[in-house]
This record gives structure tokens, sequence and C-alpha cells, in this order.
């Protein structure tokens, strides 16, 4: 078969259930990751044969795209930041708007010249702390999560990466102090409300891990507060960089502000979604 055939044969069995531009993207990451090629090399090589074997790929990919299974789980890798994580259903898919949580961090210590310590609460496939990590050489990264599979992960993640991060496994809501001293505290840590299911895509609720996602409802806020309890709880009570979930953002806010916290920034993201909390003493 040929590639432009095989092409057309894909968007065919999932021209239903996805947006044509999102079938050429997944098309374009298939090939990548299957032949090698790039986008530009896809319409080049329209005309080229694809082996038997590699087009099993393909149709095991499209049975996997057809039950709504992320691209990224079925490709094992995603990336960012510009760098490479390798994702399992153990972990959450890094979003974009995490990237801007992380920018938001880096520019406020770039001009730092001391070692600063910094605790990343929940770290999943650890992209939060690889991203400081590896963009910040004085900022000195210790991850918990509670999932030892996640954590697995993002042990594989520091190495591809080639950064130097401590990962401990650890329920932080049974944490009563953090084991060292700490200038920064972030985190994106499970915020989404289990009322607020109904309006998840099923490529979220049906693969991503709940552990990670949701909260019950009459404790929405539970993770932000043990946060502030953490860091009221050190000698020098840390900044605070935190997500958050965009219909609690007042209510996210004014816990930091009635913990004592004397400035949070609550900031937008990309899409205009108040997204960020940074609070200060």
């Amino acid at each position: 078969m040929k590639l432009k055939q095989l092409k057309q044969d894909f968007a065919a069995e999932l021209v239903s259930i996805y947006p044509q531009t999102e079938i050429r993207t997944f098309f374009n990451w298939l090939v990548e990751a299957y032949l090698g090629w790039n986008t530009t090399q896809v319409l080049l090589k329209a005309d080229e044969t694809i082996a038997d074997e590699k087009i099993k790929l393909f149709e095991q990919a499209l049975t996997e795209l057809k039950k709504q299974k992320p691209i990224q789980y079925i490709l094992g890798e995603t990336e960012f930041f510009c760098l490479p994580f390798r994702v399992t259903e153990a972990v959450l898919i890094p979003r974009p708007e995490t990237e801007e949580l992380v920018e938001w961090v880096l520019e406020d210590y770039k001009n730092h010249d001391r070692s600063l310590k910094v605790v990343e609460i929940g770290t999943g496939s650890g992209c939060i702390a690889i991203s400081l990590a590896k963009n910040n050489k004085n900022l000195q990264l210790t991850a918990f999560d509670i999932s030892a599979e996640a954590l697995e992960i993002a042990k594989e993640n520091a190495k591809l990466n080639q950064v130097k991060i401590e990962f401990i496994q650890q329920d932080v809501l049974a944490l009563e102090n953090l084991p060292m001293q700490t200038d920064v505290i972030v985190s994106n840590p499970p915020y989404v409300k289990q009322d607020e299911k109904h309006g998840i895509k099923a490529n979220v609720l049906d693969f991503e891990p709940h552990l990670a996602l949701f909260v019950e409802n009459e404790s929405a806020l539970v993770f932000y507060e043990k946060i502030i309890e953490l860091a009221l709880a050190q000698e020098k009570v840390p900044a605070v960089y935190v997500e958050i979930n965009q219909a609690l953002g007042e209510e996210s806010k004014n816990l930091f502000s009635q913990a004592g916290f004397k400035k949070v920034v609550l900031k937008k993201d990309i899409f205009n979604n108040p997204r960020m909390i940074k609070a200060e003493f």
C-alpha cells in the first residue's frame, strides 16, 4: 500500500470521531514514530510503498484511536516545554497550560544566583520538576507523588532529560511537614470535582488516572489547604505556585489570602481562564 492510500484510509476510519485537523496531526505523528518521516516528507513520499509490518502498526493505532485512547499513550511519549517525556496511563498527559506555570517560576527566578530548594507536590510524569531543573541549574528539585507507578515514569523521564531530582513516594495529605526547608513549592494537584465529570471528554475520563484528576465535591480545595499547611509549617514560608480549577479561581485565591499570604496573584492562561496562583509572604 502506498502512503497516500494509507493516509486516505486512515482518515476515512476516523472522520466520524475526530476533526480533520486532529486526524492529520495523528497521522503525521504516527508516520514520524513508525516511519521516521517529518511532515514535509509525508507530502514528498506520497507514492512510497509502505511495508506490511508498518501498516499493521497503523492499524493497531487506529483500533486504539477509535476507542478515543489519547495518541500520546499509543505512542508512549509526548513533548512538554520542548523536552521529551515518556507517558503511560499511570500519569496525566502534560498540558500546554501547565507549561505556563513552569514559565512563571523560571521567569521569577532567572536572575537568582544562589541554590534554591524547590518541592513539587504531585509530580506525575515529572514534567514540571524536570522542566524546572533542566532550565535553571540553581533549582534543586524534590518531587512527591502517591503513585509508585507514576514515580517510575518520572524517574525514567529525569534520566531521559539528564537532570537530577529526588523523588519521594508519599501521600501528601498524610504529611505533617516537608522533610526539608523549602524555598518554593510548585504543584498541579488534583482539582476536578466529581460533579464535573459529565463535562470531561472520553479520551480523558476513560484513560487518564482519576487519582491525579478528581477530588470530592465537598473538599475541592483539599490539596491547596494541605499545601498551605505545609508552607506555613516551614521556618521561612516558601513561595507557592499552583495550577487551579478555573471554576474556583476566586475561592482558591481567597484561601491563600485568608491563610496570611501577603501577595496572592491569580493569573489567566493562554485561553483566558483563571489557571494559576502565586502566593508569597
